[in-house]
Formats: C-alpha cells, structure tokens, sequence
C-alpha cells in the first residue's frame, strides 16, 4: 500500500505539474512573434477596418516638425513619431509638442545604430536608455520600438519584448529619405503594391520633400477610404501571433 500510495502521489504531482506547464505554455501563446523559429517584428495588421498608420522617423533635424504638427492637426490627424535619443536630448521642446499633439512617442534607440551588430546589454541600453530620457520629459512610458534601418533579429525582437516593448517595421516605404521630389513620396505610397488594410506608413521628418508631401498623402489615402490611426492603435496587444509577412494577426 505504501507503494502504491507513493505511486499515486507522485503521478498526481506529475500531472500538477504537466497542467500547469500546458496553460503557462497557453498563456505565452497568446502572444507570438515567432514564425517557422524566428523572430518578426509587426509589418502590419489584419484588420477589417479600413486603417492605416503614417509613422515618423526622427533621428536627424526639426526644422519641420511643426509644419508636420500642423498638417496633422488640420487633418485631426494622430501619428507615430519613433525618436532616438540624441535627437529626444537635443529636441525636448519638439518632444514635449508632439505628446501634447497626442501623437504616440516611440523609440527609435539611442544612437541610430545598427542594433543586431551589439551585444544583449548593448541594444537593451539602446532601448533604454532613450525610454528614461521621454519618461523623464513627458511621463510617457514609451512601448513602441522600431530598429534603425529596419535593422531586427530573432535576439533584438527578444530582447525589446525583455523591455516591455513592440517591435514595429513598415509594409508602406515613402522612399522620402531618398529625395526623388514631392510626386515621388505621393505616388510611392498611395499607390504601394502592399497598401491595404492594416498598413503602416514610413515617412521621416528631417528630409527633403516629405512636408510638401504629406498633405496629399493624408487626402491621397482618404481618397481611397482609409482612416489614419497611430501605430498605438493599430496593433493588438494581446492575444496575437504573426504570418510570415510580418503581419499581425488576432488569435
């Protein structure tokens, strides 16, 4: 009897166990970035409403970041501004006007480097270092990061989840930073082979066409029926897996 006693007890607490592995393991899989064993920061999102993000860059100038503000403001627009570190220290005044405007602040790392050539603690300092300068300017805990140059992987992804953090890449290139004129950026996304549904716009302040574009970007996308969202509200935050586009679908 004592055997079998023992038997039991030690079945039962293999099966405690095991059940609670299977809804730990259940519970991580709600949210996933991992597709076919490697990380993918979000591209875009399947969603049924007509949305899209246009989303900003700031690593370089500010000469134009109030002209942006105020095209988005006449439009009602709210957008998604990912700023590094330098340009948040050298720009606070520009930092604080954004969050005022209600855009969403995100993070673009500490000094724009290409972040999959650094150690675990370097990029993790990246993210971090700039989180504390925003939280300290504007309260805001920043969740949003996108890598310089669309620069990711599997441990970069890890590690931003590690900071509380969404990795955020784009479907939608303006190609503004590549200054081929006003026409150029317009065309380029409103009529982007990957625009739909779901689509996350980049664009950078800082260049030089991007202001003149932008307004007709904003009524070029209306025109087609989409409705400008940030990035804040665009992704899901729980209860999500990804395909192998980088696309974000709801579980």
């Amino acid at each position: 009897m004592k055997t079998n006693r023992k038997y039991i007890l030690i079945v039962g607490m293999v099966i405690a166990v095991a059940a609670g592995s299977i809804k730990y393991l259940s519970h991580l899989a709600t949210v996933s970035s991992n597709v076919n064993g490697h990380e993918l920061p979000i591209y875009s999102v399947e969603t049924e409403a007509k949305e899209v993000a246009l989303t900003f860059d700031a690593a370089w100038g500010s000469e134009d970041i109030y002209e942006v503000l105020g095209i988005l403001k006449q439009y009602d627009i709210q957008a998604t501004f990912f700023m590094t570190g330098d340009w948040v220290e050298k720009y606070p005044d520009e930092v604080k006007a954004i969050y005022v405007a209600g855009h969403d602040l995100a993070n673009h790392s500490e000094n724009h480097k290409n972040m999959t050539q650094l150690s675990i603690e370097e990029q993790k300092k990246e993210i971090m270092d700039v989180h504390k300068k925003v939280k300290k300017l504007t309260g805001v805990e920043m969740d949003l990061f996108r890598a310089p140059y669309g620069d990711y992987d599997d441990q970069l992804i890890l590690n931003a989840k590690d900071c509380k953090y969404y990795a955020i890449q784009w479907d939608v290139d303006s190609l503004d930073w590549k200054d081929y004129g006003v026409d150029s950026i317009i065309d380029t996304v409103i009529n982007h082979k990957n625009l739909k549904n779901g689509s996350i716009v980049l664009l950078h302040n800082g260049t030089k066409y991007t202001v003149e574009a932008l307004e007709a970007v904003i009524t070029g996308l209306a025109d087609k029926g989409y409705d400008i969202v940030p990035v804040s509200e665009l992704i899901y935050k729980k209860n999500y897996r990804l395909d192998v586009n980088g696309r974000q679908l709801k579980n």
